[in-house]
């Protein structure tokens, strides 16, 4: 049996990076039918927080308002949940929106010895500020104001960057550079072609 991939995303907000983990769900399943994805995002996970009207719902609300990140407590408890329920031996994991702080990619790093994952490709979809910036301010969410977004590009700078360095030269992770800056067709040729698969 062929080992299942392991992928993680690093990407700007406004990168595209939902789009091409939906075609690359896409091309795995084309590819081999049976053999199950298992897709982890914290982003969604805070959504249907928000969309319940908890008291944590209340207050991740708030913190994504004001352009922040989510506390590393809360992204990993959502992360490590989704594997303990979801990952068996044989699935493809993609994960999307984590780690986005250095603690975050510890805690990925340790939990993927745990379950024994080999070869983590890790894709970056590499996006000019500017363009980021312009394409945010097209899709119209409404915390994308301008002060959000600036400190929302200010976490990517300070946090997610330096956690996506932190694997740069660890023996079973490879950073793979895809240009986002192309038609979400062009990319995902691009990225499918630089993983090999």
């Amino acid at each position: 049996m062929n080992k299942p991939y392991t992928f993680v995303f690093f990407g700007i907000v406004g990168s595209g990076k939902g789009t091409q983990v939906d075609l690359l769900k896409k091309y795995l399943k084309d590819k081999d039918p049976s053999t199950e994805i298992v897709s982890v995002y914290p982003g969604s996970e805070f959504r249907k927080m928000i969309e319940s009207g908890s008291y944590t719902g209340n207050l991740v609300k708030a913190t994504l308002e004001q352009g922040q990140l989510q506390p590393n407590f809360l992204t990993i408890s959502v992360f490590t949940n989704k594997l303990v329920s979801s990952l068996e031996p044989t699935s493809h994991l993609i994960v999307d929106g984590f780690p986005r702080t250095v603690t975050q990619s510890e805690i990925l790093e340790v939990s993927m010895d745990f379950y024994k994952r080999e070869d983590i490709k890790i894709i970056y979809i590499s996006v000019e500020k500017e363009e980021a910036i312009r394409r945010m301010k097209l899709r119209g969410r409404t915390d994308d104001t301008d002060e959000g977004i600036t400190k929302r590009i200010d976490e990517y700078v300070n946090n997610v960057i330096p956690a996506m360095y932190y694997f740069k030269d660890k023996g079973n992770y490879t950073i793979y550079t895809v240009n986002g800056e192309q038609e979400p067709e062009a990319v995902h040729k691009e990225l499918i072609a630089s993983l090999g698969i």
